[in-house]
């Protein structure tokens, strides 16, 4: 079977198509792209005809928000449709989108071609209470299902189950604590593949600093920027969203590579505060864990930025977290331990294959 995969993220585009058989999963074209004006019906055949993809069977979708409802994989009917467009203001960067290419597809390979969706929250739909809910009245929790969802489940699962057989004998994988840096930046506590807590909340922005959105800060600080300078809803939300993060603090770029060789003291603080707020996050996490077999880094910056895995690492041998230096500086966009031989706890770094995860999905929906 000929499937295609769809990851259209909040700044870039992923697809790939792969053939199905008996020995599993073949790649059989994948591109990457930055998020732009490009018609999606054009971007797909486009894509099709460049690596002479056959005409996919079966089209799976990474959808990032799937609400209280969506709490599994899915085909995609009217009704699956309806319920990502309803739920889309809780993620606005991420649904629409994910909407404009289940609608680009259907387009582009006709409505006969199933297309499943497959929800970043899933991952993250039997979170245990104390980790899902927010210190609010009840009654206007259950009536606007104000709760923590989680997201980027996808790249933590792929993550988990690269260390599971990575590290066999472990059962389950025991303790991991992942990192999905990217544009958006995540950071999850699982234990034996089964997620415990994670950073994100109620939406994509909770949490850890991010390229150009801010995480977490003070509610107050919120209400009172929206008093003191006349902000609106929408235009808070785009401050916290699109002019904050490492943008914000530097004043000069959102993307970690211009920041890391910049010769500025801002940007050295906004790098220095993304190091800083990933650390306290892991060690939170040893907290929930009661210690970790494994510390994972994943995404754009995950995989390739040798110098903040240190900074989120450094200091932590008293948590039995050695990081081998000369291991990190040689480990970039590859898989490769960059712990020493004798850290009790193990750090890896694993490149993000969500484009497997989405297909298997897929795949697993249609044969039910």
């Amino acid at each position: 079977m000929a499937v295609l995969t769809v990851n259209a993220g909040s700044s870039s585009l992923k697809l790939a198509a792969f053939a199905s058989g008996a020995s599993g999963l073949r790649v059989c074209g994948e591109a990457h792209y930055e998020a732009d004006a490009t018609d999606p019906s054009e971007r797909l055949k486009f894509f099709m005809e460049q690596h002479a993809v056959a005409q996919p069977q079966l089209v799976a979708h990474r959808v990032v928000h799937g609400g209280a409802r969506l709490t599994s994989s899915l085909r995609i009917d009217a009704a699956v449709e309806a319920e990502i467009e309803r739920i889309a203001p809780l993620a606005p960067l991420h649904n629409p989108v994910a909407l404009t290419w289940i609608r680009a597809c259907r387009a582009v390979l006709g409505p006969d071609v199933p297309q499943v969706a497959v929800f970043d929250t899933a991952f993250y739909a039997q979170l245990p209470a104390v980790a899902t809910t927010y210190a609010l009245p009840q009654e206007l929790s259950a009536r606007h299902g104000l709760r923590r969802y989680g997201f980027h489940g996808l790249a933590h699962q792929a993550m988990c189950r690269r260390w599971q057989t990575l590290r066999p004998e472990i059962e389950g994988g025991g303790r991991v604590i992942s990192f999905q840096l990217g544009a958006g930046c995540s950071v999850t506590a699982s234990e034996r593949g089964m997620a415990r807590d994670t950073s994100m909340g109620f939406s994509p922005l909770e949490g850890l600093v991010m390229a150009t959105r801010s995480g977490d800060v003070d509610p107050g600080l919120v209400t009172f920027l929206q008093r003191t300078e006349g902000l609106s809803a929408e235009e808070m939300g785009a401050l916290l969203n699109h002019h904050s993060g490492l943008l914000g603090v530097s004043g000069l770029s959102g993307d970690m590579r211009r920041l890391l060789a910049a010769d500025d003291p801002r940007a050295r603080l906004a790098v220095a505060l993304y190091c800083y707020r990933a650390r306290k996050y892991l060690g939170a996490y040893l907290a929930v864990l009661g210690s970790a077999d494994a510390i994972l880094f994943g995404g754009g910056v995950g995989e390739n930025a040798a110098a903040v895995r240190a900074g989120i690492l450094d200091g932590l041998g008293w948590a039995g977290i050695d990081l081998d230096a000369a291991a990190n500086l040689s480990t970039v966009g590859c898989e490769g331990r960059i712990s020493t031989a004798d850290s009790r706890t193990q750090a890896w770094v694993i490149p993000v294959d969500e484009a497997h995860i989405l297909a298997q999905e897929a795949l697993a929906v249609v044969a039910a």
